[in-house]
């Protein structure tokens, strides 16, 4: 495995670069002198929220609806009509996420194709075969349908964790992406009462297939919206003016050492990310995390059914403990981001669904039972929310961040192969084996985060012995405010790099 110091380091000698970087630098830091200030760049950062973040919650929020709600479906008459039985809807789980980690690298396409053109394709495809599952007639059409899902969709979800990376400052970028993967537990809170409404009534169509049109279409008539709203980067954005484009260029340079990020791929910064230990071991927390997250959805109607509640009191249900769960994810990043500390913050979040998952493995008492789903719930969610800018803080190269992006996802995206075949029909209505399959891996997470930390810290020591801590380089900044040595941008390997614990 590759040591991140040793990377600064090559990364730092490179001559062309450094002409270009002082170069944008010292141009950004006329500019900042001149006209930046807080109130400025917060009204840059503001616009960049309203028009991306929230185009991006609106797709992601579609993306979990058109994903988990064959939940609901299974529930509103699908298992009769298309004579599902035995493993064959763990099956029709399983097929979406072996799709989702085998196409895992279309990520890095975010970073090649304009990121408006590619958005369009992929929402408009998931869109179209989301809808096309009200039509199916037989189980092996599902099947298909439910893989090319799988493909579509993995080229939207992981790669907004790299999209955002253009737009934001690393200490940003956590609670944008928190709010974004908060449309998950929040498309999942209102997907119970949304199922309720669509499958209580007495359609023509079966309530199923209802369900997956009316939960479709939306998507498709997104699709024209993305390639108009999205920009490809803070310098073609419409929204903004002149001026707030400076602004944004002088914060590319703050974050990259450049006015503008290069599209394309640097493959020995990718061959860095593959050899880097910290890539293995988030992948792996992700996994873990994947096991609770991929199964929780889907199955937790199924759940609360065998708990003793009819099928429609059961949609609603689900609601509460995924709307806690939207709160905490957004607190949380939020949290992490502002003290810079995501391992304590994930660590702690883990315990808490671990407890859950403990609860509804041992505990007969449906109170009881009900309230682990809460703990459950408000710990696996955020918890995601809080791994995947991890991945973007940790890398010091655009193609680094990209390619942290894909080995998180194949082999995270492998978690949810078992997370969806550990509910056997048979061990209803508890599912202990599930359940406490669940509460092992959350547990494991929290193992995991601590070693990754602590291999951090170790790290950060080494650099802040090598180059001085924050507090020593400010004083230089200020004595030599343009430099080749602080040039390379605070999110590049370089002496200002830190690793965030």
């Amino acid at each position: 495995m590759t040591d991140p110091v040793e990377d600064e380091e090559k990364i730092g000698g490179r001559p062309d670069m450094k002409k270009q970087v002082v170069e944008d630098f010292e141009g950004a830091e006329k500019f900042d002198n001149n006209q930046i200030n807080s109130n400025s760049e917060k009204t840059v950062v503001r616009k960049l929220d309203w028009r991306i973040v929230t185009l991006l919650v609106v797709l992601y929020l579609l993306s979990t609806l058109d994903r988990s709600n064959i939940g609901n479906a299974r529930i509103a008459g699908m298992e009769d009509d298309l004579e599902i039985h035995g493993s064959d809807y763990q099956w029709l789980l399983t097929i979406f996420y072996i799709a989702y980690a085998s196409f895992g690298v279309l990520t890095i396409v975010w970073g090649v194709v304009r990121p408006h053109i590619w958005i369009t394709v992929t929402v408009l495809c998931w869109g179209t075969i989301a809808t096309l599952q009200s039509t199916v007639q037989s189980w092996h059409a599902l099947m298909a349908l439910r893989f090319l899902l799988g493909v579509f969709e993995t080229g939207f979800g992981p790669g907004v964790v790299y999209l955002l990376s253009f737009f934001y400052l690393r200490h940003e970028v956590g609670v944008r992406l928190g709010v974004f993967l908060s449309a998950s537990p929040l498309a999942n809170t209102f997907a119970g009462a949304l199922a309720y409404g669509i499958t209580s009534g007495h359609s023509h169509l079966a309530n199923w297939r209802l369900l997956f049109l009316v939960e479709g279409l939306p998507t498709i008539l997104m699709a024209p919206v993305a390639f108009f709203v999205l920009p490809d980067s803070p310098e073609t954005a419409r929204f903004l003016n002149e001026n707030e484009k400076q602004i944004a260029r002088a914060r590319n340079v703050r974050r990259i050492g450049e006015a503008q990020r290069a599209r394309g791929i640097v493959w020995k910064d990718m061959g860095a990310a593959v050899f880097d230990l910290k890539s293995w071991l988030l992948a792996l927390t992700y996994f873990s995390c994947n096991v609770g997250f991929s199964s929780l959805p889907v199955f937790l109607p199924t759940i609360l059914k065998d708990m003793g509640f009819s099928s429609i009191n059961a949609q609603g249900l689900t609601a509460p403990p995924f709307f806690l769960s939207f709160l905490v994810t957004i607190f949380s990043t939020y949290i992490a981001d502002k003290y810079q500390q995501r391992g304590i913050t994930i660590f702690i979040l883990s315990m808490i669904g671990g407890i859950g998952y403990v609860l509804l493995a041992s505990c007969e008492l449906v109170g009881v039972r009900y309230f682990g789903v809460f703990l459950a719930a408000a710990g696996i969610f955020p918890c995601v929310a809080n791994i995947l800018p991890w991945v973007i803080n940790n890398q010091g190269t655009d193609t680094g961040r990209g390619t942290g992006v894909i080995i998180l996802n194949m082999i995270g995206q492998c978690g949810p192969f078992l997370g969806t075949n550990i509910f056997d029909p048979s061990d209803a209505p508890r599912y202990t084996k599930g359940m406490s399959i669940c509460a092992a891996f959350t547990f494991l997470i929290g193992v995991l985060v601590l070693v990754l930390r602590t291999l951090l810290a170790r790290k950060n020591h080494k650099l802040d012995q090598k180059y001085g801590t924050h507090t020593i380089q400010a004083k230089e900044q200020s004595e030599h405010p343009v430099n080749q040595e602080n040039a390379l941008g605070e999110e590049n390997y370089g002496p200002t790099f830190r690793f965030v614990l």
